[in-house]
């Protein structure tokens, strides 16, 4: 019997054993990221739940943005860790987008996610969002942003003068 695929709603559900705390490694793959987040080889970071991702995105109001350092810097603060791996904490945030359209198109009750106000770092649209960096785009203009090109990457102008980090 062939297994059937997960929806993007299954992917988003918490797992049980997760959060993990782990002492960061130089061999992480999210070492870069979180070390220039501010922690070193030795501290503990936090591999945390879809939920809590999920949840810091759903407090970016209208005309406000979040970039991947100020969701896992708000999420590191809570157990009072160094960081959040930004490797988990990336995939959480475009599985959020993911389900958040999946359940619109199935017009199922909405997850009320405004994902398109979560970005990457240094302000970059995220690809892998529903229908990639031109239609994250689109929504983020539609709430006033203005959006600039950066070689093949869009990117918010001015994105610093925008971000919400009361996560």
């Amino acid at each position: 019997m062939a297994s059937r695929r997960k929806t993007w709603l299954e992917k988003l559900a918490d797992k049980d054993d997760m959060p993990k705390y782990l002492e960061l490694e130089e061999r992480f793959p999210c070492y870069n990221a979180v070390h220039k987040m501010g922690a070193d080889a030795g501290d503990t970071v936090v591999l945390v739940n879809p939920g809590e991702v999920m949840e810091a995105m759903k407090k970016v109001p209208r005309g406000r943005v979040a970039t991947i350092v100020e969701i896992c810097k708000a999420i590191a603060r809570r157990p009072q860790v160094k960081g959040c791996c930004s490797l988990t904490t990336g995939i959480f945030i475009m599985t959020a987008a993911n389900a958040a359209e999946e359940v619109s198109a199935a017009g199922g009750e909405s997850l009320d996610i405004p994902y398109w106000r979560t970005l990457k770092a240094d302000g970059y649209l995220n690809e892998k969002y529903p229908g990639g960096a031109e239609a994250h785009a689109e929504l983020l203009e539609r709430e006033g942003f203005e959006i600039e090109r950066r070689g093949k990457r869009l990117r918010v102008r001015n994105y610093q003068n925008f971000v919400f980090a009361d996560l």
